[in-house]
């Protein structure tokens, strides 16, 4: 079994006021895997990351990392992770080499292995033809990559992704995340993210934790947490009439409902790939045939939404956030 490299026990943080903005929460993370953390907006995952980070101390609890406690041992986590914020963060004044070599000096590295993998970090992500450049003139994909690269400089065991396509259009968002991919094969990188884009946590999260009002909800692979919550739709058109098969159909044990809708037959089923051979075998026993078969799987976003009672896509930010937002956008789009 893959060995833990995150491992937090009741993690709390408790702002001046009375604020619980993270209240005893507690989950693992597995070397070389890709955690998504999703919530809605005040849920607790910024202040999460913040003391996994060590920038944030936590209240109670505790979370050690790679056998590093985050509370004890703060110089010795920040030694061995690597930080891509939410915001742009590299000084737009300087070039893209002086940037990457400014992070390795600021780590304590030598200068000739901050040199050495500052070339090859910029060769794989495609910039090495333009260290030379001010970050001023770099696109909104080219500074994202830019960001992750530095990130990287320490050669670090886990990396923390703080939405890192926000504001980047459809190409660069794909075009980063086979930069991240790669770099975490190369590397066997451990990364822990969150990301407005519930189709990228869908698509690369080897696991995901819902959290809402400081607390883990939920925490499984994306195909768990979507047969746990929903069931898969089957579409079927067939030869003869609906009452033919309904009987039938409604017989099998992993079918839940059968309607008719707008000509086809809507089946919810648990398992649609394996449902799929009995509804077949029991449209053919009846001496009806398939014409058109379909399968529709249910969507992260509906786990999302009954989980924490709303969608991803609905939100609303606090006016901090909200002008973050925007800045980061300009940014990405400049």
């Amino acid at each position: 079994m893959t060995e833990e490299i995150i491992n937090v026990n009741g993690l709390t943080k408790i702002y001046s006021g009375g604020v619980l903005a993270v209240d005893h929460i507690s989950f693992k993370v597995y070397e070389g895997e890709i955690f998504a953390l999703l919530g809605p907006n005040g849920a607790g995952k910024s202040t999460t990351i913040g003391m996994l980070n060590t920038s944030l101390k936590p209240t109670e609890g505790e979370a050690v990392i790679a056998g590093y406690s985050v509370k004890d041992e703060p110089s010795k986590v920040r030694s061995i992770i690597g930080v891509v914020p939410q915001e742009f963060s590299a000084d737009e004044d300087l070039t893209g080499w002086e940037n990457i070599t400014l992070i390795g000096y600021l780590y304590g590295l030598p200068k000739e292995v901050v040199k050495q993998r500052a070339i090859e970090l910029l060769q794989t992500v495609g910039l090495y033809n333009v260290k030379d450049k001010k970050v001023e003139t770099y696109s909104g994909g080219m500074r994202r990559r830019l960001e992750i690269s530095m990130g990287l400089i320490n050669r670090p065991k886990v990396l923390f992704l703080d939405e890192p396509t926000l504001g980047l259009d459809v190409q660069t968002r794909a075009a980063i995340w086979e930069y991240i991919l790669r770099l975490k094969k190369d590397y066997n990188m451990t990364i822990f993210l969150t990301t407005h884009y519930l189709e990228e946590a869908d698509a690369y999260g080897d696991r995901v934790a819902i959290i809402d009002h400081g607390k883990i909800l939920v925490i499984g692979k994306p195909d768990e947490l979507k047969r746990s919550v929903t069931w898969d739709t089957i579409s079927i058109e067939i030869t003869g009439s609906y009452d033919s098969v309904k009987q039938v159909l409604s017989t099998l044990p992993q079918v839940k409902e059968v309607n008719f809708i707008d000509g086809q037959i809507m089946i919810k089923v648990v398992d649609g790939p394996t449902a799929i051979p009995g509804v077949v075998s029991a449209i053919n026993s009846v001496g009806q045939e398939v014409k058109r078969l379909s399968l529709n799987r249910p969507s992260l976003d509906e786990v999302y939404m009954y989980y924490t009672g709303k969608s991803m896509r609905d939100e609303s930010m606090s006016k901090e956030e909200a002008f973050a937002l925007r800045r980061t956008l300009r940014r990405a789009r400049s």
